[in-house]
């Protein structure tokens, strides 16, 4: 498996970019680097960036966020050979169900949130992940605003359908949560008057990923069996582990 140490990013104004490969999965076979991405919402890149985000050959940008995030802080900017997917996962808006009077804890409260979305967001997964698994879009990087809750989700599924232990995705998800704190850091430096963001919108804890991922298995019989319910086709499945697995 590769470290769960957050990576350094590239780029002064990303937080939570980073690469998805490197874990191992049961099988023995290795996901393979530089072909996943993820990040926090990549509007922030500016001219300073190209040099570095053209290094990485990125071919095809995801992003994840509703229509008025994206309208709100705008897109990832145009750069020569890169194609830009708008999916938004139909999701009911957190403001709808508070963390302060939802009287469970915080792991809980993400988890339901988290069920929420791969209950009424299956056309935006399915559609994520068969983007993902065809090579031609490679690399690729998949972003929301923060990376860590609608792009926490995708990866998780991508690599728990991989074959990677929950250990490892888990792992992977939490990395978010040091990064949710460089972010924050960023906005007292840059914005001191902005209000502080509320706790759901920058901690990722272990147990809500364990839980989402338990509770999935428990409902559809294995992460392969609810990616088949969204619409993912076997075909694409078998690509995604061609693909992805060396």
């Amino acid at each position: 498996m590769s470290g769960v140490d957050a990576p350094e990013t590239p780029f002064p104004a990303l937080f939570n970019f980073r690469d998805v490969g490197g874990y191992r999965a049961r099988d023995g076979r290795t996901v393979r680097r530089r072909r996943l991405y993820r990040s926090d919402s990549l509007h922030r890149i500016d001219e300073t960036d190209r040099a570095a985000f053209t290094a990485l050959g990125i071919r095809t940008v995801i992003d994840l966020r509703r229509p008025t995030e994206v309208e709100r802080d705008g897109r990832v900017p145009a750069y020569d050979g890169l194609a830009y997917r708008h999916i938004h996962p139909e999701h009911e808006d957190w403001a709808a169900r508070q963390f302060e009077s939802s009287g469970v804890s915080l792991a809980r409260y993400l988890a339901d949130r988290y069920a929420d979305l791969a209950r009424t967001g299956t056309a935006g997964l399915a559609e994520a992940i068969g983007l993902i698994a065809d090579s031609a879009n490679a690399p690729v990087v998949v972003h929301c605003v923060a990376g860590k809750d609608r792009t926490g989700i995708v990866c998780a599924l991508t690599l728990a359908v991989l074959g990677v232990p929950d250990d490892d995705v888990v792992a992977d998800y939490a990395l978010s949560t040091a990064a949710s704190e460089r972010f924050s850091a960023w906005v007292r430096a840059t914005l001191p008057d902005a209000e502080e963001v509320p706790p759901p919108f920058l901690a990722s804890p272990a147990e809500a990923m364990e839980l989402f991922l338990a509770e999935l298995r428990a409902g559809y019989g294995s992460i392969e069996g609810y990616l088949t319910h969204a619409g993912v086709t076997e075909a694409q499945l078998a690509a995604l582990r061609t693909h992805l697995l060396e």
